[in-house]
């Protein structure tokens, strides 16, 4: 990342976690490190869907 000349170290550094954060790699390899069946994912899914439901009906 090029810094401009005079531009505090703090500044710069504050950018380039801002744009290395929206880029997601640290996302990413969080979720890289383990391996989630499909199966187990669709049923987290469903629960988590089935809690939302629930939520909104309370609501009503």
């Amino acid at each position: 990342m090029p810094i401009k000349e005079g531009e505090n170290i703090e500044r710069a550094l504050k950018k380039f976690k801002r744009k290395y954060e929206r880029t997601g790699v640290l996302k990413e390899l969080r979720r890289r490190q383990y391996f989630t069946k499909p199966s187990i994912t669709a049923r987290e899914n469903k629960l988590h869907a089935i809690y939302v439901e629930q939520l909104k009906r309370e609501e009503e």
